[in-house]
């Protein structure tokens, strides 16, 4: 399993009148990557630069871009602050407007790492984990309680169907699942049983 971003996430940071705007996607690929690249420089055309940094697990890909900063003072320091963290799957914009007074290589490198930095926090992080779907099938006046055991657990309620029964689709931590779902059994003396329908590799927010 690896870690990967939870959100988008922004930060702005300012530095001897320079502005570091700093943001982070979640992302698959290389081309939804450069897409939220291409948005940035379409929003922030007028900026002094857009430093940016990405990385995808599948493929080993791992890109950045000083976009004009002196060499090894931006686009590496913003790989590193996720990289150093074990971070993947995502992409990072740092568009900076020059404030007139000069940081210096070891300035540029704190105020680049420092704004991402920021946005990472912001997004939040999450661990690429097995998750199963499962649905239960319950009564209404049974619904309180079983609300009451999800919450016990890392589970993530996708629907709620309200029927002439109530049916819910769960996605539940592989780790979680057997423990769920007997405690969901013993709960309601077996009148409730969660049936396991399919997994997939899900981001669980850590």
């Amino acid at each position: 399993m690896y870690v990967v971003p939870y959100s988008y996430g922004e930060s702005e940071y300012v530095e001897k009148h320079s502005r570091f705007i700093a943001r982070v996607w979640p992302v698959k690929s290389e081309q939804e990557a450069l897409a939220h690249l291409r948005e940035v420089r379409e929003k922030h055309w007028d900026a002094t630069h857009n430093v940016y940094a990405y990385s995808i697990k599948e493929g080993n890909i791992a890109r950045f871009s000083d976009d004009g900063e002196p060499s090894g003072t931006s686009g590496m320091p913003v790989l590193n602050v996720f990289t150093s963290g074990g971070v993947n799957d995502f992409i990072c914009v740092v568009t900076r407007y020059f404030g007139g007074i000069l940081l210096g290589a070891g300035g540029l490198v704190r105020a680049y790492s420092k704004a991402a930095g920021m946005a990472l926090e912001e997004a939040g992080r999450a661990e690429m984990k097995v998750v199963c779907s499962v649905t239960l099938k319950c009564s209404y006046s049974q619904l309180e309680r079983i609300k009451a055991e999800i919450s016990r657990f890392n589970i993530v309620t996708d629907s709620i169907d309200y029927g002439a029964n109530i049916t819910m689709s769960l996605s539940v931590p592989e780790e979680e699942t057997e423990a769920f779902r007997l405690r969901i059994t013993d709960v309601t003396a077996g009148s409730v049983v969660p049936e396991k329908t399919g997994e997939s590799l899900k981001p669980v927010k850590i």
